[in-house]
């Protein structure tokens, strides 16, 4: 893997405007009573669709949050994939790889107001953070952080907020998006044989102000160390395949679908 490109400079000239903006509106608009209105109204379970299904409608999503990239997300997904294959490790990762951000299908019955359709991608994708406790300096563009409303309530604008010291990460909420939605959907799906660390890996890949920030000191747990090895793991080949390289999904399914059946059956996935 090539790790000597400057990945994810968010100072780069050539960042686009509609990253920035598109951080600005996650700040505003992810509260704490935005992502609990977002779990009611997602977590459903309540649309069945295969996975190869999910997979091909991510040919028709950009990640508007992403500085490196602008092709569609499957490219992401696949490169992601054939980067753990290259480097031979464990079937369930390279599964894992090529799923971790399946979750940015909430699109196909997202809206512009909840922040999860291709025009608005707020509550969809970008880097996550805690709510219900104060944002700290390590997110992307800091600056967009007195925007949100909770950082002028008492009761949320504090390290720990509403949240006990070392409760750990599994016991707070994040920001709502493609990671917290996928892990939701796939806890549910009761055909899913993929180890906890796969879960992990799915649920916290964009929880950068954590994993890279080294912020939320004062919530983390013994499990969280652990937690962190595993996300850092899993980040080298989240960050370092992106590359130009296309790829088509049905070149690769032959060798993905055994794999694919193995942890999550050949039933259809309740979105």
């Amino acid at each position: 893997m090539e790790e000597e490109k400057a990945f994810r400079n968010y100072e780069a000239p050539d960042v686009s405007v509609a990253v920035k903006e598109h951080y600005r509106k996650m700040r505003t608009n992810q509260t704490l009573e935005y992502v609990q209105n977002m779990h009611k109204k997602y977590l459903k379970f309540d649309k069945p669709m295969d996975l190869w299904e999910a997979m091909r409608h991510l040919n028709k999503l950009i990640d508007v949050s992403d500085p490196d990239l602008d092709l569609p997300n499957i490219q992401h997904l696949i490169q992601s994939a054939e980067g753990l294959r290259a480097d031979n490790r464990p079937d369930w990762m390279q599964l894992t790889g090529l799923i971790h951000d399946l979750g940015k299908i909430m699109y196909m019955w997202g809206s512009d107001e909840d922040g999860t359709s291709q025009a608005e991608q707020w509550g969809l994708v970008g880097d996550v953070f805690i709510v219900g406790c104060k944002l700290p300096d390590s997110c992307v563009y800091p600056e967009f952080n007195a925007l949100n409303e909770d950082m002028a309530n008492p009761e949320y604008n504090t390290t720990l907020g509403i949240y006990e010291k070392g409760c750990g990460i599994d016991n707070v909420d994040l920001a709502w998006g493609h990671d917290e939605y996928l892990y939701q959907v796939l806890n549910n799906h009761k055909e899913n044989k993929l180890p906890e660390e796969a879960m992990v890996m799915i649920r916290y890949h964009s929880f950068y102000p954590w994993h890279t920030g080294g912020s939320y000191t004062e919530l983390l747990n013994e499990k969280d160390a652990e937690y962190l090895e595993i996300i850092r793991d899993f980040n080298k080949y989240d960050l370092y395949t992106k590359s130009p390289k296309l790829y088509d999904l049905d070149e690769v399914l032959d060798y993905y679908k055994p794999i694919a059946e193995k942890y999550l059956g050949t039933g259809p996935i309740y979105w």
